[in-house]
């Protein structure tokens, strides 16, 4: 059978019990979390509790109703407390990664320029060939074919462009064109 759309005479009970402990809890709360927003919103959790657990027999409703306010601030301030700790914990850390990961952006972008001005720097051929087998994905024998040239020389090419690039990362001198 559906309940009916109006409170039954213990539902009425209990919230007649609420509404005239609200304003009291309230105030408890606001001093427990030191929030009268909290205060609020831990008072509408407290209802809501009640509500849902309206079958359990208390001699005295209020007090009751006071003790579940307490464990609700209790509850929260101890989730406040965790959250600080975690965020003051974790607050260090994320920022030297944060630190060292933008270290290592602009490291690894000086390198990329060395890099690039020293493949610009290369031979023309020399300059297709890499870019044909690294960006391009062709095998040695493909770009032998492409160019009309052997698979050694293909490969002797490679050579020098990834020693080219080798040496614009090693050797602090090269510079990078801007």
């Amino acid at each position: 059978m559906p309940k009916p759309p109006f409170p039954e005479p213990d539902d009425q009970d209990m919230l007649q019990v609420f509404l005239q402990q609200q304003g009291r809890v309230e105030k408890q709360l606001s001093r427990w979390v030191a929030c009268r927003a909290t205060a609020a919103d831990l008072c509408q959790e407290l209802f809501i509790r009640l509500w849902r657990r309206k079958d359990v027999q208390v001699q005295d409703m209020s007090q009751y109703m006071m003790r579940s306010a307490r464990n609700l601030a209790i509850d929260h301030i101890r989730s406040q407390r965790s959250r600080l700790r975690t965020e003051t914990a974790l607050l260090p850390e994320q920022m030297a990664g944060a630190s060292s990961a933008l270290e290592d952006g602009h490291q690894a972008n000086h390198e990329l320029q060395q890099v690039d001005a020293a493949l610009r720097a290369l031979p023309e051929r020399t300059r297709h060939v890499f870019l044909l087998n690294r960006i391009h994905g062709q095998s040695y024998s493909e770009i032998a074919r492409a160019l009309d040239i052997s698979a050694s020389a293909v490969e002797k090419h490679m050579m020098r462009a990834l020693q080219a690039c080798k040496r614009s990362v090693e050797d602090p001198t090269v510079k990078a064109r801007p």
